[in-house]
């Protein structure tokens, strides 16, 4: 058997496992016949072992012991779990050798003395992650900084029974970097899904994994942060009269907002989620200025600019209502709080259409999805079907490609409305089925989603685990309804300042009956609205001397 450590790497390593309080297993999976590596790895572990009495090893055949491996959660070999007193999550795949034999040092030390080594404002922080999170740090054995990644996430996981965490060589496993597309590394993906590239310092690194398991915790807390920085002077909305009140955190909101309180106007901001819709989008690369940029990333920055002025905000809340109250507005948000002002911008944009059949509401979130962006990586190895037969859809398919074993294509009419370069790469996979002149009736299930119940050319219950409904948008105009006629749409009509048949009231946006519906365009229209609806209460002289949101 192969001899991994030379005489002087030995006399340093005992000398580090000499810190060693309590005992370590080191658990093993491997193939013989299967993993050209794998008995490179258990020779390897055995030297280790051997160097130390409280450090044990243990090999397990992964097909031979599947219920061990199962409980371990090990799906690949060869693997190596750090078990001290309890499984911390600890996890290795692929050879532990060059610069990655240190980050295996590093994690059996730390279990058996039981001390992270993490500063203690970044511990506290790492212990705010609630929610089950699957760290996978990409690396290659020969990267220098990869070791800094791969041991914060074994501390993450040490210190938060929340996390567990995965050293995985993007050589030995090319398939999964593959599917992160891993171009460069240390790359780190949070539950299943690519995160961030690089060996960041520990507390950037927790901020972009909270901002992808608790996204409102992230809000909350990067908000505290970029306040003691003097980087936000946000504020949330007190109770009062402002001098307009903006609807809607999309592109069009925030630029409405940002110019409103650059003209020092009185500006209250409500919206459910900064950026809307645009989080839903993985890369946009026709934003001037920015060839590419995630959807996320560009949202984020929005609220970063509107937020480095006194912005009164309302956020993670819709409004319900937007009706006349003598010559103020008066807007209602959904927990019956009631926010004034001399004018509004409504800029809430759209909404993805529903089919409205039995079981639709039901099934939301437990099987009926909307972003398949977002949610692929949930549906591996899963029966799913696409509503639809537009470019969103098609785009949906191309998304699930990687991960569901099949894929329906319900679509109510004969042909397709998308690309044809889109719709001649879906026909290609094998993994598709299309079921046209077909419409969705009744979703099916108990729990969670089993089925849909599909009419018209095909009649019959199709199995599946996963529906994403790729049938279009609506406008959110409801909350205008009584107070502005809406077109045939259900959007709200504007002149070229964005104004609208009501005087005072403005609109800009995805909601509006501007026929192009492009980032950029709704940014500008955003714009466009605060500098007419400043010239509104200056000409009726009702701009207050405020200046600010407090």
């Amino acid at each position: 058997m192969a001899t991994f450590l030379t005489d002087d790497v030995k006399a340093e390593v005992t000398q580090r496992l000499g810190e060693m309080r309590d005992p370590v297993r080191l658990v093993q999976f491997t193939q013989k016949y299967a993993c050209g590596t794998c008995a490179d790895q258990e020779a390897l572990l055995a030297e280790l072992a051997g160097l130390s009495d409280k450090l044990t090893l243990e090999v397990h055949e992964l097909t031979a012991d599947p219920e061990t491996a199962a409980r371990y959660r090990i799906d690949k070999v060869p693997a190596t779990a750090v078990i001290g007193d309890r499984d911390w999550g600890i996890r290795f795949f692929g050879l532990t050798g060059g610069y990655e034999f240190g980050s295996l040092l590093e994690a059996i030390v730390m279990v058996s003395t039981g001390r992270s080594g993490l500063d203690p404002a970044v511990e506290a922080l790492a212990k705010r992650i609630s929610v089950p999170t699957h760290l996978e740090i990409m690396v290659t054995l020969t990267c220098p900084y990869c070791p800094r990644m791969v041991q914060l996430a074994h501390q993450l996981a040490f210190v938060n029974g929340a996390v567990r965490a995965d050293m995985i060589d993007a050589a030995e496993f090319p398939a999964l970097a593959q599917r992160y597309g891993v171009h460069g590394v240390p790359l780190t993906a949070v539950n299943e899904r690519r995160a961030f590239e690089g060996a960041l310092p520990p507390q950037a690194a927790l901020m972009e994994i909270l901002k992808r398991v608790d996204p409102e915790g992230y809000e909350r807390l990067d908000a505290a942060l970029r306040e003691a920085r003097g980087e936000r002077q946000a504020r949330e909305a007190p109770p009062g009269v402002y001098d307009t009140i903006v609807v809607g955190a999309g592109p069009a909101g925030m630029a409405a907002a940002l110019y409103a309180v650059r003209k020092t106007l009185r500006v209250a901001l409500i919206g459910k989620k900064a950026g809307g819709q645009i989080n839903d989008t993985a890369s946009i690369e026709n934003y001037p200025g920015m060839p590419r940029i995630g959807g996320a990333e560009l949202a984020e920055a929005f609220r970063n600019h509107v937020e480095t002025y006194p912005v009164a905000e309302r956020c993670h809340t819709l409004a319900v209502a937007v009706r006349r109250a003598g010559e103020l507005f008066d807007v209602v948000t959904e927990d019956g709080a009631i926010y004034r002002a001399h004018t509004v911008i409504y800029a809430a944009g759209k909404q993805y259409r529903r089919l409205d059949v039995p079981g639709e509401s039901r099934f939301l979130g437990r099987g009926v999805a909307f972003c398949a962006t977002c949610d692929a990586p949930l549906f591996r190895d899963k029966r799913v079907a696409v509503v639809g037969g537009g470019n969103s859809a098609f785009t949906a398919i191309r998304d699930l490609l990687p991960f569901a074993r099949e894929i329906h294509v319900i679509h109510m009419l004969g042909t397709f409305q998308a690309d044809p370069v889109l719709v001649e790469e879906v026909k290609a996979s094998p993994k598709v089925t299309f079921h046209l002149d077909t419409e969705v009736r009744e979703f099916l299930g108990d729990g969670d989603l089993a089925g849909v119940r599909l009419a018209g050319a095909e009649s019959t219950d199709l199995a599946v685990e996963g529906v994403f409904l790729e049938i279009g948008l609506v406008p959110n105009s409801e909350p205008l309804r009584d107070l502005v006629t809406l077109n045939a749409a259900g959007e709200v009509p504007i002149g070229r300042d964005q104004s609208t048949a009501v005087p005072g009231l403005f609109a800009a946006g995805d909601v509006t009956d501007d026929p192009d519906k492009q980032i950029v365009i709704a940014a500008g229209a955003g714009a466009r609205a605060a500098l007419a609806a400043d010239r509104y209460l200056a000409r009726l002289g009702r701009k207050t001397d405020a200046g600010a949101a407090g």
